[in-house]
């Protein structure tokens, strides 16, 4: 699709954001679609954030992806937040509606639609968290609203406690946060249906890492790991050997940044074309498939 005066811009802003997969996602996506759209990538720091975000609307950008460092501190800058956005404290993307800028967070529909695609019912299940980080609140909210009942396993007991104090308040549901041990870890997964690994533990490159031991897995788990190079943690590579369903990372982010897609555009967004074009880049970073 070739720009014109009338192509509209979506964007991701972070620091960094070289490392980012979006860009070819949603580029391979307006292109599949036949958008007048691109997508680009911008390194904004923590001083530059203010004026990015006027700039984004004074030039009329269609929307914005927001990562890391910026995912809660953008909120004061826009029009509106979403209810869900606004419980969680972060936001990930922006539409801009005709000169109002709303935020939202699709992280933890991105990771729910990632296991419903995968066959994998949260209705009724116990969940259990590992991480009480960004990602894993946004999950967490997320979960919350269809599972039976959460347990947050974090290193520090008052994050998991604080998370699972406001999901219960706003929910109704069985929530439970306490700090991360082995012994905690060992009684929690006797009776869990989904695991969640929200960390980053196991990320290359120390490949080798799990916080889960493989005794501790089964077979009628489903475990889903946030971390997508390598595309298979040793997490997940422990929990197929012993025949449980496993959702890798990637999973989770073509699925949030296709709930972007249909935020900005309002039409479904090509899955299938948003995955191969990411795994083509990760193959390009040496993550094989």
């Amino acid at each position: 699709m070739k720009s014109s005066g009338k192509t509209r811009v979506c964007a991701i802003i972070g620091d960094p954001v070289e490392h980012s997969l979006s860009p070819v996602m949603h580029n391979a996506a307006f292109k599949e679609l036949k958008l007048n759209m691109i997508y680009v990538a911008f390194t904004v720091t923590r001083n530059e954030l203010k004026g990015a975000i006027s700039s984004a609307r004074i030039l009329g950008f269609q929307g914005l992806n927001v990562t890391m460092p910026h995912k809660n501190a953008v909120m004061k800058y826009l029009d509106e937040t979403v209810s869900t956005a606004k419980s969680i404290g972060a936001v990930n993307t922006i539409l801009n509606n005709e000169g109002r800028l709303v935020g939202y967070n699709t992280d933890g529909i991105g990771a729910m639609r990632a296991l419903k695609e995968n066959s994998i019912s949260p209705e009724g299940k116990k969940l259990l968290l590992l991480g009480a980080g960004g990602a894993g609140k946004a999950i967490a909210f997320q979960a919350a609203q269809e599972v039976e009942e959460i347990v947050v396993l974090n290193r520090t007991s008052e994050k998991a406690e604080r998370l699972a104090e406001a999901l219960g308040k706003k929910f109704g549901k069985k929530v439970k946060g306490e700090s991360f041990s082995s012994e905690i870890l060992k009684d929690e997964m006797r009776d869990t249906n989904i695991l969640v690994n929200a960390t980053s533990v196991g990320m290359h490159p120390d490949v080798n890492r799990s916080l889960v031991p493989r005794n501790l897995l089964r077979s009628d788990l489903c475990v889903m790991d946030i971390v997508y190079s390598p595309l298979k943690t040793r997490l997940l590579l422990d929990a197929e050997a012993v025949g449980a369903k496993v959702v890798s990372g990637l999973e989770m982010l073509i699925y949030q940044g296709a709930v972007s897609f249909e935020i900005w555009t309002k039409q479904p967004a090509p899955i299938k074309v948003m995955k191969e074009a990411a795994l083509n880049k990760l193959e390009e970073k040496g993550v094989h498939r």
